[in-house]
């Protein structure tokens, strides 16, 4: 028998001042969760969407400053139309259903991707969220939507091309700060740790830049099995690894 030690019952224990303050998430696995249960493809996506709201009371009661969830990319359009068309309707009833809780909780909502490639119906729920929590001072709460991380650096360097062009900025200027400045993360930090549900071990185009120092922690949990224990989990991982940075 093997007993646990002081030392293994630490590593074990969540720090809670020693939290990462900001956690990107790539929500994966609703299909299969539903498959797996004999159920059509989008009663995972609506599991899934509980899921967030479990991962956001407890991302609250953590105290992380961002949490950002990879909601569709660019690429996600390539599915059947119908799904594509569940998908987009879930923010609007997400934030429909928890906006109020979402306020009282102090989260403060954005997005980043292409908003205009959005539905309309999709847009309107983002936008009125994204309103009516602006001057919250909590929890960011940052849905990547239509988002593709080449896309996004594309997008930087043309912005960094038209402002060079029209002097506002000089050849000389340009560094990672300044590319840092021109994505669309730029209202907030570079993630500490990126999970990724259901045993996939890919980025998937997402955060590209913004996660080269940033902790991986890969679960085979499916998204809609993943909650607040899970996150915990993950923490723990991230509070037992040294972050070296480059360093010794």
């Amino acid at each position: 028998m093997r007993f646990k030690t002081k030392k293994n019952q630490e590593q074990n224990s969540l720090d809670l001042t020693n939290v990462p303050k900001h956690v990107a998430i790539i929500m994966d696995g609703n299909g299969r969760w539903a498959k797996k249960r004999g159920l059509p493809r989008v009663a995972g996506h609506r599991e899934g969407m509980k899921t967030i709201k479990k991962v956001v009371e407890r991302a609250v009661e953590l105290e992380l400053d961002a949490l950002t969830l990879y909601a569709f990319s660019t690429e996600n359009w390539k599915r059947p139309p119908k799904e594509v068309e569940f998908i987009m309707k879930l923010p609007s009833q997400f934030l429909d259903t928890y906006l109020p809780d979402l306020i009282q909780n102090n989260v403060r909502v954005t997005t980043i991707g292409h908003y205009d490639g959005l539905p309309e119906l999709t847009k309107q729920a983002v936008q009125y969220s994204v309103e009516q929590t602006k001057n919250n001072t909590g929890l960011v709460l940052n849905f990547a939507l239509n988002y593709g991380s080449r896309s996004e650096i594309v997008d930087a360097v043309k912005s960094i091309c038209e402002d060079v062009q029209s002097n506002n900025l000089s050849v000389e200027d340009i560094d990672e700060g300044i590319i840092s400045d021109y994505l669309y993360t730029r209202h907030i930090q570079d993630p500490d740790l990126v999970i990724r549900t259901s045993g996939e071990q890919r980025l998937s185009n997402y955060l590209l830049w913004q996660v080269a120092y940033s902790e991986f922690y890969f679960t085979e949990k499916l998204w809609p099995e993943f909650d607040q224990s899970a996150l915990d989990e993950a923490i723990i991982e991230f509070q037992n690894r040294k972050r070296r940075f480059g360093g010794l």
